[in-house]
């Protein structure tokens, strides 16, 4: 008995007319099999693009502030309880800024929370221009000034507490200024300012594209650049500074990175005699910069006890 052959059964859907042309709608082809189907690609994704170097920044704290307003920095807006109005340490810097066109509010301690987010204002703010950033050769041209200057690079600092910490230590030991990179680190922002304490207003900060090529030029410059790590295999008190130095500094979970290393003349490590096998990012730079200081005059050793009388 001859098969009869199967027609395809027509739906309701295929019956219908195309609204436009009144005529039954063309059945669907049926296409051979290919294969299996491959999804399309997906376009690669995009980093995020870097925050913008000119939004105004908040700034509080009155270390903070007095420095901001004693250094002339513009101001758009203060924020100030009454008990520091009128305080001898604000009062005619709060009437210079308000002359060059601050607007001055007297605000509640409350206002002031609300304003910095719960931050320790100390009851009072300013809201400034972001900061400048330093040119690398304007940095190099002014750390020539000083006999054998010395800079920090920090590779991938992401805490802001750290580097305001940093940057405090290295202007109080009279360093010459600090090198960040644009990616994948903390800028300069204000609780960055905050912990700097008012010395972001005396130490000069560049901002490079590429860290290493940065590290390159300061090579070339005459710079010696130490690493410090703690898997460096030469003690911090056996290298001599006496040259222009640069000190390179890691995050606290990753430290100066591979790449970063291979730019370094030298990694030197901070002998540690406990069980903590590491330290602080900010630490670190302390004693290093402690030591560079302790060489370099009699007066910073504290262990002969001549530093009140150097």
């Amino acid at each position: 008995m001859t098969e009869k052959p199967r027609l395809r059964k027509l739906n309701r859907r295929d019956e219908r007319p195309h609204k436009s042309s009144g005529k039954p709608r063309p059945q669907r082809q049926h296409r051979p099999s290919q294969g299996k189907r491959v999804a399309p690609s997906r376009p690669t994704r995009r980093e995020a693009p870097e925050p913008a170097n000119d939004a105004p920044e908040l700034l509080y704290g009155r270390h903070t502030v007095l420095s901001a307003l004693e250094s002339g920095r513009p101001c758009n807006r203060i924020w100030v309880i009454p008990a520091l109005r009128y305080d001898p340490r604000f009062h005619q810097r709060l009437n210079d800024a308000k002359q060059q066109g601050a607007v001055i509010d007297t605000v509640t301690p409350e206002r002031l929370d609300q304003l910095c987010q719960r931050g320790r204002h100390q009851g009072i703010a300013i809201q400034v221009a972001a900061y400048s950033y330093w040119q690398l050769d304007d940095l190099l041209a002014k750390a020539r000034t000083a006999p054998h200057p010395v800079l920090l690079a920090a590779d991938g600092i992401t805490d802001p507490q750290n580097l305001g910490a940093m940057i405090r230590t290295a202007e109080a030991l009279g360093m010459q200024g600090m090198i960040l990179p644009q990616r994948r680190a903390v800028g300069i922002t204000a609780t960055v300012a905050k912990a700097a304490a008012g010395a972001l207003d005396h130490l000069p900060v560049a901002r490079v594209v590429n860290l290493n090529q940065a590290l390159e030029a300061l090579k070339a410059a005459g710079y010696w650049l130490y690493g410090l790590s703690e898997r460096g295999s030469i003690p911090l008190s056996k290298v001599t500074f006496d040259r222009p130095t640069v000190f390179v500094v890691g995050s606290e979970g990753q430290g100066v990175s591979l790449q970063t290393q291979k730019h370094c003349d030298h990694l030197v490590a901070i002998p540690l005699a406990g069980r903590t096998n590491s330290l602080n990012a900010a630490v670190a730079v302390g004693i290093a910069l402690y030591e560079v200081c302790r060489q370099r005059s009699p007066a910073w050793d504290l262990t002969k006890g001549d530093m009140a009388n150097p």
